[in-house]
């Protein structure tokens, strides 16, 4: 039988032993700060990737208050970009537009404004009464607005959001999360075009009438933060203060959420916590640039035979700054068997990004337009030609 001495040594050892590997892992895996102790929720994202680089109680719904008017911006942006409206239209302000109190351009019924200068009165001035004219505009009803709001948002995996109007004012059953309020923003920051209204600072609406309306952008980080460009502020009593910020530096965008806050100062004060930390600590590997040719993909027995493949957006890899990257290197995996029709948006391949031998990443690449199936006859007139082609 062990002696009670020997027992307590063996117990001691063990215990040493215990605490000097709990230290060992302490010091390598150190406790996260957390950098918003004042939101109620938080996200600090790569805009590129989509990676989430910090977060808290991401996941958490809450009312976004006019951050909403994000997704406002997103459907605008991508109706332009459709051809079902034009930047220079007229968008007439019915009696229910002018209606909304709040934040407002002051839009009075029957009043026109063209498309771009209502933007600027939502993005800069975050105008209830601009965002509630767009939606009529779009979808005849803020009704039928909202239901393509809601649709979206199901598209994007805006998994724990719903709209109940199109400008944030206070209602039932509006909510949405810190997580997918960065989804629909680093959507909305895919239309490039859009910074130049959330990241000006100060302009004016009806510049030619005797009283200009004087503008200035409710989110200052846009003069007092190098790089930041938008997005949209938000506040009412029961939501607080929030914010969906970006700022880009160089090739590297990230995207900054918080709600709940208690104030702008503190609201700020801590989405430049989030700016800051990203900034030195991580940096990107750019692969392609939005508009970079990627090469071309073929098409079995298709109208055209090749579809030139181009970036629709930037693609690279977030890394730790120090990282080692001489091994990374990307391929592009296009489906072989590709067969006409090819409709618009349809998955083609992807790129994979590789560390090595180790995927790090991958990229999923839809085709840029429908291809139709050729007649008979263009696939006999293509395969002749074949045959009587001659190399040089």
């Amino acid at each position: 039988m062990l002696k009670k001495g020997f027992i307590s040594f063996i117990c001691l050892q063990i215990a040493l032993l215990l605490v000097v590997q709990g230290a060992f892992a302490a010091e390598k895996q150190p406790a996260s700060v957390d950098l918003t102790p004042n939101a109620q929720s938080a996200v600090l994202m790569d805009a590129d990737t989509g990676t989430v680089i910090s977060e808290k109680n991401k996941d958490t719904k809450l009312p976004p208050a006019s951050i909403t008017k994000i997704m406002t911006m997103l459907l605008i942006m991508e109706a332009v970009d459709q051809g079902k409206i034009k930047m220079d239209e007229k968008v007439r302000t019915s009696e229910y537009a002018a209606s909304m109190g709040g934040s407002q351009i002051f839009l009075e019924p029957g009043e026109e404004m063209s498309v771009q200068e209502m933007i600027k009165g939502i993005a800069m001035a975050s105008g209830n009464d601009a965002s509630v004219a767009m939606a009529e505009k779009i979808a005849g009803s803020e009704e039928n607005f909202v239901q393509m709001m809601n649709e979206r948002a199901q598209q994007l995996g805006m998994k724990n959001t719903h709209f109940s109007n199109c400008n944030g004012l206070p209602v039932a059953n509006h909510y949405t999360t810190a997580n997918d309020i960065a989804i629909m923003s680093r959507e909305l920051l895919k239309h490039e075009g859009i910074t130049k209204f959330t990241g000006v600072y100060q302009d004016y609406l009806r510049k030619d009438s005797p009283k200009p309306f004087w503008l200035v952008n409710t989110n200052k980080l846009v003069r007092f933060y190098s790089g930041a460009d938008g997005l949209k502020t938000g506040y009412t009593s029961e939501a607080k203060f929030c914010l969906s910020a970006t700022a880009k530096r160089d090739n590297f965008r990230v995207i900054a959420v918080v709600l709940g806050e208690p104030n702008t100062k503190t609201r700020n004060a801590e989405v430049t916590k989030l700016f800051d930390y990203a900034f030195a600590q991580y940096s990107n590997y750019p692969l392609f640039k939005s508009g970079d040719s990627l090469g071309n993909f073929t098409v079995n027995k298709g109208e055209v035979s090749s579809v030139p493949l181009v970036a629709k957006q930037n693609y690279s890899i977030l890394m730790k700054k120090g990282e080692a990257t001489q091994n990374i290197r990307h391929e592009l995996q296009i489906d072989p068997n590709l067969k006409a029709p090819i409709a618009l948006g349809q998955p083609i391949g992807k790129i994979v990004v590789y560390n090595g031998d180790t995927v790090m990443a991958e990229y999923p690449l839809e085709s840029p337009i429908a291809v139709n199936k050729a007649s008979w006859w263009k696939l006999f007139k293509r395969t002749t030609a074949n045959l009587f082609r001659t190399d040089v």
